[in-house]
This record gives structure tokens, C-alpha cells and sequence, in this order.
């Protein structure tokens, strides 16, 4: 009986330096827009929530009863 065995090899390629190039890139991404939210423009644009709407409203009357009592 003979032993017969089969081996596969499985090469990643140039895959490790394109990873960490592309993880960089996500985290400054990241970090930009953590700081515009947080601290840069974006962060001013709320206010402090004080809204003052002025509304002018139509009055509206109502309808005159009629003398009929049903």
C-alpha cells in the first residue's frame, strides 16, 4: 500500500501592504470627519437650541348656529 499525498500551498501575494494602505486611508478619513462633527465647522451649526419662530396665524371663527332647534 502506498501513501500518496497530495500538498497545496496557498501564496497571498502582495496582499498585506495594500491592506494597511487602505486601513490609513479609513482612518484619517475617520479622524477628519470626527473633527469636522466634533470640533470643526459642522460642530457650530447646531446653536444652542434656542428657536424663535414668529407665526401669524389666521383667525378662525366659528360658524353661526342656526335658529332651528331640530
Amino acid at each position: 500500500m502506498t501513501d500518496d499525498h497530495d500538498t497545496i500551498v496557498v501564496e497571498r501575494g502582495g496582499g498585506g501592504s495594500a491592506t494597511a494602505i487602505v486601513a490609513i486611508i479609513v482612518i484619517a478619513l475617520l479622524a477628519v470627519g470626527a473633527w469636522y462633527f466634533l470640533l470643526g465647522p459642522g460642530a457650530s451649526s447646531r446653536g444652542n437650541g434656542d428657536i424663535n419662530v414668529d407665526v401669524n396665524l389666521p383667525t378662525i371663527e366659528a360658524p353661526a348656529q342656526s335658529g332651528s332647534g331640530g
